[in-house]
């Protein structure tokens, strides 16, 4: 982050360049929250969908955790592929 200049050594032209650059900055700023808030949006739609098509069940709700666990910790053998 850049050091606020030392107002009183700026000329009245300095001041309105600052100014300037600073809107110009928060304009791409709001834009770039605009983009991020829509993205967001869109994603808890699709998690919502998500979870209506499973009646707000988990995925996760027909994992074997504790043998998953056991897997990935090396202390039993993955499942035969079918």
């Amino acid at each position: 982050m850049e050091a606020f200049p030392d107002l009183g050594s700026l000329s009245d032209d300095d001041l309105k360049q600052l100014i300037d650059d600073l809107t110009k900055e928060e304009l791409e700023v709001s834009y770039r929250r605009r983009i991020l808030h829509g993205k967001i949006d869109l994603l808890r739609a699709e998690l919502q969908a998500r979870l209506r098509e499973t009646g707000g069940k988990s995925v996760l709700d027909d994992v074997d955790v504790d043998k998953l666990a056991a897997i990935l910790a090396g202390k039993a053998a993955p499942p035969a592929d079918e």
